[in-house]
């Protein structure tokens, strides 16, 4: 069921077992788990069906370490959050990601990849994706095709490795029927919850506030609650509910918004093919996005280069993913970027502003370039490419100075404060990007796949100017993992220490990122903490909630019309 708020009657309050705050991956991800227990939920989520500026607007905030990019269009504030700007990117992170590696500091998570390897695998239904399998020979075997073949590395300090893509699936529009539907959930649109509050002992949460931005406001009172609005938004809120705990909400030891990570990213250096490689698609992001020629299955694939973890201990830096970037004509022009963000918007990603006639008389103004750049793109003919780099997306390392704050001075439209968000990226990163580069461009030309130019040195020279201001879209870390309060904010089950229904959803929780996109990751820990939720309550609670008492307690006769389903329309009454 989905309920419009700006439609709730002033000051309700309503009673659930388990109330989530945030509708993106994580928190749908858990409704549906806890639709088919038959847990009775709440989801309170801070959009709509559909971006609104003034929803989005709540997002904004400074960036007050380097220039970085992290609200408009790389965070979506409505039903389906972040699945709404995302590009399909799956692969499972890598068993030494989860290690303690004596170069890295801060690194380690509570347990090892075997822990999460049941539920990636049932991650993969939500997103999805294909076979379980991410060996490279299994995919260049099943594709069978001569320009989608492996790179012949010589097994030492370079390996290719796969990504799989989901088609990407939007939650908000690929779940809302299923949630329209359920029994046990309600999700609550236009919800902004602006308070936390525990109880006068600060040993548990008694209820969170909600207010809409027409001013209307609610309460809602759980046994638990979790929260999963986001590697920013988690951080904020649990600071801005400082009216019982001063520090904020399981900020006892100041570590709430600190280790903020995100994937710095940026195209680098120039590859110069020997002819028998120059036409294949396999490596390249130009050529294998969702390109049915690499494809088998029915689940479209990429591959990508990075360090042998033998090689990366040696080396002591951190891990890395580095595929080929060919240069279109055309590309970089105002018709190119208009002809891209049209492809974009045909996979339904989140661009804030996107005007389909603006691009399309930018299209028209610059004939030339737009057909070159889309031709291109769409028949791969070789011979016009200008040039091939590298694309190099790198772990972070974790750094506690390097953190989410809230604004002094500015507030929002709900008088939330705004964000700041300081990202620091530790030189460990520069120099992990020269030395993984180094070996690739070694093993590239010593099997005679290519001559390579790596580029100035980052270590030496910085970032360079194709470094992408708004990083990977990867906010992740400032709520980290630890089974020690003191080093983490939540403990293994994502509860957070000191309250005892209190949970973390999200990539917020991450102790260390590794350099794979993190949504599947996300989604198997969400998958992880709604069996640990639903054991919890099973072994806690043993007579079954009434669901009809439930809802009687909140929705009245007077406020059946306002719970609604979506319909051709959108929200309609029922």
């Amino acid at each position: 069921m989905f309920i419009d708020t700006r439609q709730v009657s002033d000051g309700k309050a309503l009673i659930v077992t388990v109330c989530i705050i945030g509708g993106g991956v994580a928190g749908l991800t858990l409704a549906r788990e806890f639709d088919k227990r038959g847990i009775d939920t709440c989801v309170l989520e801070s959009g709509g069906f559909e971006p609104d500026d003034a929803t989005r607007d709540l997002a904004r905030g400074d960036a007050t370490g380097i220039d970085y990019q992290f609200a408009d269009g790389c965070r979506a504030r409505f039903l389906g959050g972040s699945s709404n700007c995302w590009g399909g990117w799956s692969r499972p992170l890598d068993s030494w990601d989860f290690a303690e590696r004596d170069w890295i500091a801060h690194s380690g998570w509570p347990f090892g990849l075997d822990e999460l390897q049941p539920y990636y695998r049932r991650a993969h239904d939500v997103l999805k994706l294909g076979p379980q399998n991410f060996d490279p020979a299994f995919w260049e075997d099943a594709i069978g095709r001569p320009d989608v073949r492996r790179l012949p590395l010589s097994g030492g300090d370079v390996r290719d490795t796969i990504s799989q893509f989901s088609p990407p699936v939007r939650f908000g529009k690929h779940y809302r029927q299923e949630l329209k539907l359920a029994r046990h959930v309600r999700v609550f649109l236009h919800a902004n919850v602006t308070q936390i509050v525990p109880d006068a002992l600060c040993t548990r949460i008694n209820q969170v506030r909600v207010q809409t931005l027409d001013g209307r406001q609610m309460t809602v009172a759980a046994r638990l609650f979790v929260l999963a609005t986001g590697g920013i938004e988690n951080a904020r809120l649990l600071l801005a509910s400082n009216r019982v705990m001063m520090n904020g909400v399981g900020n006892q030891h100041d570590l709430v918004g600190r280790y903020f990570m995100d994937h710095p990213r940026m195209l680098v250096g120039s590859v110069k093919f020997a002819p028998r490689w120059s036409r294949n698609k396999l490596y390249d992001i130009k050529y294998n996005y969702m390109n049915a020629a690499v494809s088998a299955h029915g689940q479209h694939i990429a591959a990508q280069l990075a360090l042998t973890e033998q090689a990366m201990a040696r080396e002591r830096v951190l891990n890395a993913r580095v595929c080929f970037c060919s240069e279109f004509p055309g590309e970089g022009s105002e018709g190119a970027k208009a002809l891209f963000r049209c492809k974009q918007a045909l996979l339904s990603k989140e661009q804030p502003g996107w005007n389909l006639a603006g691009d399309v008389a930018v299209m028209v103004r610059e004939p030339v370039n737009t057909f070159l750049y889309g031709f291109t793109r769409l028949f791969h003919p070789r011979p016009l490419i200008r040039n091939v780099g590298f694309q190099v997306i790198i772990e972070p390392a974790p750094n506690p100075d390097s953190r989410v704050t809230l604004s002094h001075d500015k507030r929002d439209a709900l008088n939330m404060p705004r964000v700041e968000v300081q990202w620091q990226i530790d030189p460990l990163t520069r120099r992990t990007a020269d030395r993984t580069l180094a070996l690739i461009a070694r093993e590239l030309e010593v099997t005679g796949v290519a001559e390579v130019d790596t580029g100035p040195s980052l270590e030496q020279h910085g970032w360079p100017a194709s470094f992408e201001r708004e990083g990977t879209w990867h906010h992740m870390g400032t709520t980290r993992m630890h089974d020690d309060e003191r080093k983490g904010v939540v403990n293994r089950d994502c509860r957070v220490h000191g309250l005892a229904n209190l949970y973390i959803a999200g990539s917020s929780v991450f102790p260390t990122a590794g350099a794979n996109f993190p949504t599947i990751t996300l989604t198997a820990l969400a998958l992880r903490l709604a069996d640990h939720i639903a054991l919890q309550l099973s072994s806690t609670f043993s007579t079954p909630v009434d669901e009809t008492a439930v809802a009687a307690s909140f929705i009245d006769d007077a406020d059946k019309a306002v719970a609604a389903s979506v319909g051709a329309g959108g929200l309609s009454a029922t």
